[in-house]
């Protein structure tokens, strides 16, 4: 197998130089619904990986085919598993304690290592947290991270229990990569100033917002138009993103990502809006915080600006974008444009406010006018499932050709991990599994 048979995602680029286009038609970079064009991946160009001769997969050694005893597990107990599957079912220390018996503070020393929980615990912590028994062992790989790690979208309105969530489930997916990567050589990472980075690794973009916007599309090769496929572009540059099921517990979660683990992630999410526009919008906004923000701290407000600025020249570069933008608040104009470039007409109002064609207060009348249009064709929202172009298929890809090269299974791929079956088919992406019905007359 050469080092170069990788995960290929086909894309179709938007050539150079076609920034204008005919109002009322859809370009190559539209997102004609329900078409599955740029990104798709090509079959039997996903290549599997291979292990060590004489390595044991992780998990392996210590999980074998059957379940682990309480007791071994209770003499090997891996605190920070207790962690990180407490956070995962969104619960406190003192919740855990109450549910199994003992106090918030045990609970804290079995997390810090200090002291293991009885034999006679075990079952109940994998109970209460929904996790096998053998979750608590050590000896997996852990992509461990803490809150200062991860770019959230909506910072503020987003609580403390549920950025931790939200941290534990973003380790989760690089624990699920990795396995997979074992197997499959994922596409290189290709994102300039990532430490980790496969090509070009090193490189920096510029540091204000709208340059590096202007030379990642460059660097990529996107051309000044329209850019179709976001996200399946994102994936083909080696950044593995996620669009989980709407969480209940996480409505104010939009968006997340982190560049502090060897392969940057990003996690969409339909909490607060499912919308493929503003979907796309949020992919750029996440990819402007892994390449201008990589080397920081998350919290500050002024990233989340600068995200907004680098995702606004990211998907409608102001030299292309200025000629189609009317010189007045026209909705009707606006919404065909939306097509075309792919963003919210807010995005575009917001953008003719920036180059100055409208004043605050003709933006102002104009977003007002907006809201009593937001049900009406051309303005309503529109599902992301409408755009499989915009949905991430890399980790689901990269199963099925591990299943097809390795005979990989989901169950096997679940005892490796040692998460519920339910959790694996989840962050694959695949259906739920449901037992068929068969009468026999």
């Amino acid at each position: 197998m050469k080092d170069d048979d990788r995960l290929r995602l086909v894309e179709e680029t938007v050539p150079p130089e076609s920034g204008t286009t005919t109002p009322g038609t859809l370009a190559s970079g539209t997102l004609a619904p329900g078409t599955l064009a740029p990104g798709t991946l090509a079959p039997g160009t996903l290549a599997p990986g291979t292990l060590t001769p004489g390595t044991l997969t992780p998990g392996n050694a210590s999980l074998g085919r059957g379940a682990p005893s309480p007791q071994a597990v209770a003499d090997a107990f891996d605190g920070t598993r207790l962690t990180q599957a407490r956070r995962l079912a969104a619960l406190t220390k003192k919740e855990v304690a109450e549910r199994i018996g003992v106090s918030p503070a045990a609970v804290g020393q079995y997390e810090a290592g200090v002291t293991r929980p009885r034999p006679d615990l075990v079952p109940l912590l994998a109970e209460v947290l929904a996790v096998p028994a053998a979750f608590f062992l050590p000896g997996r790989p852990h992509g461990k991270l803490d809150g200062s790690m991860a770019h959230f979208r909506s910072l503020r309105s987003t609580r403390a229990y549920q950025r931790a969530k939200a941290v534990a489930f973003v380790e989760q997916v690089w624990e699920l990569t990795y396995a997979l990567e074992k197997r499959v050589r994922l596409p290189y990472v290709d994102l300039p100033g990532f430490a980790g980075g496969e090509v070009h690794s090193g490189s920096a973009l510029p540091r204000d917002p709208m340059g590096a916007a202007r030379a990642l599309r460059a660097h990529w090769g996107l051309g000044t138009g329209p850019i179709s496929h976001l996200v399946r572009h994102m994936e083909s540059r080696g950044i593995v993103v996620v669009f989980p099921q709407a969480d209940e517990d996480a409505v104010t979660v939009d968006a997340f990502s982190t560049s502090s683990l060897p392969r940057p992630i990003v996690v969409l999410t339909p909490n607060r809006f499912d919308d493929v526009y503003r979907h796309r919008f949020t992919a750029a906004h996440e990819l402007g915080h892994l390449v201008l923000h990589g080397d920081a701290a998350a919290g500050d407000s002024q990233q989340e600006r600068e995200a907004d600025s680098f995702a606004a020249e990211f998907l409608t570069p102001r030299d292309s974008v200025l000629p189609a933008l009317p010189a007045r608040a026209d909705l009707r104009r606006l919404a065909e444009l939306r097509r075309v470039w792919g963003v919210s007409v807010d995005s575009l109002l917001y953008r003719c406010r920036e180059v100055g064609l409208l004043s605050d207060s003709a933006a102002g009348r104009a977003y007002q006018r907006l809201a009593a249009l937001r049900d009406q064709p051309g303005f309503a929202t529109e599902p992301v499932s409408g755009y499989p172009g915009e949905q991430p298929v890399l980790l689901s890809r990269a199963f099925d050709m591990a299943a097809a090269e390795t005979a990989l299974t989901v169950p096997a791929l679940a005892r490796e991990l040692a998460w519920p079956v339910a959790r694996v088919r989840e962050l694959i992406g695949l259906p739920a599994h449901r037992p068929q019905l068969r009468l026999v007359p």
